[in-house]
């Protein structure tokens, strides 16, 4: 049976094939949506609700740092940061309370905070006092030597401090020993003694002890005494001379050093080098 088709004068039968692709509809097949976007387009962002309230983000960023943390490790976050916080301020307190001049605090609190700063957190404000140090201090010793066949002698002066000048010039990477150790502790004695040499309390004596000991190791490695003799006792002095103004400078000082002779010590067992380690 022969079906007329509309659009034109042409009658095919029903089972007779079309043009390619052009299959017939069913009847209740719903009408293709033109504006429906391809699938390879974006999606346009939704608008906001009419009452104003932003869409939630679909993507939210990450936590990062102690957020991302459980709550138990975020506690002890907070506990360890307020310990470090308090120890920070008592230890600025402290060393606050030692370079500050004397007032209440110190003088009911001193011991306490003498004990806290010493050694490990001495402070030193010599660099940024009204009057530098403009000074040149050498420390020198001898030694009083018993010889091997009974005799005695009495050595020349050892620049000690030249000695630790010559071991830092040049050198990137000085030791603490090196720099610090001899100057250290003749700041110590001076400190702790009077103008006679006498110690002061009980720091005083410990000073001495201290500095007798650097000058005898020192001599014992420059091998002062010698094959066969013995050490029996040493001098110390400290050469003192002014650091010369610039040339534009009006001031003048002395060149002549001054001279700070230490009484005579004797050299006990203790004070070896074998026996100090």
């Amino acid at each position: 049976m022969d079906v007329y088709d509309g659009g034109s004068n042409a009658r095919r039968a029903p089972d007779e094939p079309g043009e390619p692709g052009d299959a017939p509809a069913p009847d209740d097949a719903p009408a293709p949506d033109e504006s429906a976007a391809p699938d390879d387009e974006p999606t346009a962002p939704r608008e906001p609700a009419a009452s104003g309230e932003p869409l939630p983000d679909p993507y939210p960023d990450p936590r990062t740092g102690v957020a991302a943390l459980s709550l138990r490790y975020q506690v002890g976050v907070a506990l360890a940061l307020a310990i470090v916080a308090v120890g920070v301020c008592v230890h600025i307190g402290m060393v606050f309370l030692h370079v500050a001049p004397q007032n209440t605090l110190t003088k009911a609190y001193g011991r306490g905070v003498d004990d806290w700063v010493f050694p490990e957190f001495e402070q030193n404000w010599k660099l940024f006092a009204p009057n530098p140090l403009q000074q040149n201090i050498a420390v020198q010793v001898r030694a009083r030597v018993r010889t091997a066949d009974g005799g005695s002698r009495t050595t020349g002066w050892y620049d000690l401090s030249a000695q630790d000048g010559r071991s830092v010039d040049g050198n990137l990477l000085p030791s603490h020993t090196q720099q610090n150790e001899l100057r250290r502790s003749w700041d110590l004695f001076v400190a702790t003694h009077d103008a006679d040499n006498r110690p002061v309390g009980l720091r005083g004596s410990l000073s001495e002890t201290y500095l007798r000991r650097i000058l005898v190791l020192r001599l014992e490695r420059s091998e002062a005494a010698g094959p066969g003799d013995v050490l029996v006792s040493v001098q110390a002095r400290s050469r003192t001379t002014n650091v010369p103004p610039p040339k534009w400078s009006t001031d003048k000082v002395s060149e002549q050093p001054v001279y700070r002779e230490l009484p005579w010590w004797a050299v006990t067992a203790d004070d070896t080098e074998r026996n100090a380690r």
